[in-house]
């Protein structure tokens, strides 16, 4: 019903905004990816929204993508997960990191979203593989099955996903998933 608001961000209150369209404000919860890239009070700003109604409210939500909106209807589409959670979820990590976990099959970072048990986790990575154009997410170098298998292997050791990301573009393309683990270690550990 109603795909977008333009006007001027006239509050600011994480996680809802509120943005004056000639005179009318609409209170819109937005995740925090979005709340942080928003203008000062007082600005011009343009969200893409989805509109919720309920039997006892009607809720304006606001995206400053179309990725991150698109990935905010896809979390809603499964069972136990409502628009609130959905938010959460968009707010502990970028469509991209989101993308890259569905990839990856990475519990382990959705667990620690607030409200996000093992159970929920599991069931977000299975319905959402090959819906978020998940392989979009890895980096380029990460490309093949082992590359991808070595980046998983280096984070599940602890090491961020720049770290991991940083170790592999001194690999060779075609290392095995074992000795591609130990050249990564060592580029690591200097």
């Amino acid at each position: 019903m109603i795909g977008k608001l333009t006007g001027t961000l006239a509050e600011r209150n994480p996680p809802q905004v509120v943005v004056d369209c000639n005179g009318v404000g609409y209170e819109v919860d937005v995740p925090m990816s979005t709340f942080y890239n928003l203008p000062q009070t007082g600005a011009r700003v343009s969200l893409l929204t989805h509109f919720v109604v309920r039997e006892d409210a009607q809720i304006l939500y606001g995206f400053g993508t179309p990725e991150e909106r698109m990935a905010f209807r896809q979390l809603i589409k499964i069972s136990g997960i409502g628009p609130r959670m959905a938010l959460g979820v968009l707010s502990g990590l970028s469509v991209a990191e989101l993308s890259q976990v569905v990839t990856l099959q990475d519990a382990g970072r959705l667990v620690k979203i607030p409200g996000i048990g093992k159970k929920t986790a599991e069931r977000l990575l299975l319905e959402l593989k090959g819906k978020l154009g998940a392989d979009i997410a890895l980096p380029a170098h990460a490309a093949s099955d082992a590359q991808a298998d070595i980046l998983q292997a280096l984070v599940a050791l602890g090491y961020s996903d720049k770290e991991a990301a940083a170790s592999l573009k001194a690999l060779p393309k075609d290392v095995g998933v074992s000795e591609g683990i130990k050249l990564a270690l060592r580029a690591l550990a200097k």
